[in-house]
């Protein structure tokens, strides 16, 4: 499994052909107490860039971007009942939704590990 993160804090780790996504734990820790997720609807269609989920915290409601296009394959139904799992568990059980990628050469354009903590330090 391979892990990418985007400008917007966002992983996705891939595995095969799916890649499960969430944001990182610097998004979730800028956005203090989850208190909802609005999750995308299993088979939706997404095009990378897209918004189809929103992460509500005490502080404010933010969009949540798909890294990649395809097809939504499955949502995190744990979060319905316990959306403080994107707190503690940001980059593991609390993840968002999985996408079977339409593109996987769109891939090549997000950060690994190292970039994204580098692009972190910079902020």
């Amino acid at each position: 499994m391979t892990t990418y993160y985007t400008e917007d804090h966002e992983w996705i780790a891939v595995e095969g052909d799916t890649g499960t996504v969430g944001i990182t734990n610097y998004a979730q820790g800028q956005l203090g107490d989850i208190t909802y997720v609005e999750l995308p609807a299993a088979g939706a269609t997404v095009a990378k860039g897209d918004a189809p989920c929103v992460v509500d915290s005490v502080k404010a409601a933010s969009d949540v971007y798909t890294p990649v296009s395809g097809e939504v394959a499955e949502v995190n139904e744990a979060l319905a009942d316990a959306p403080e799992l994107v707190n503690t568990e940001a980059e593991s059980g609390g993840w968002l939704f999985r996408v079977k990628l339409a593109d996987p050469a769109e891939l090549g354009a997000l950060m690994d590990k190292a970039a994204y903590d580098a692009f972190v330090e910079s902020l």
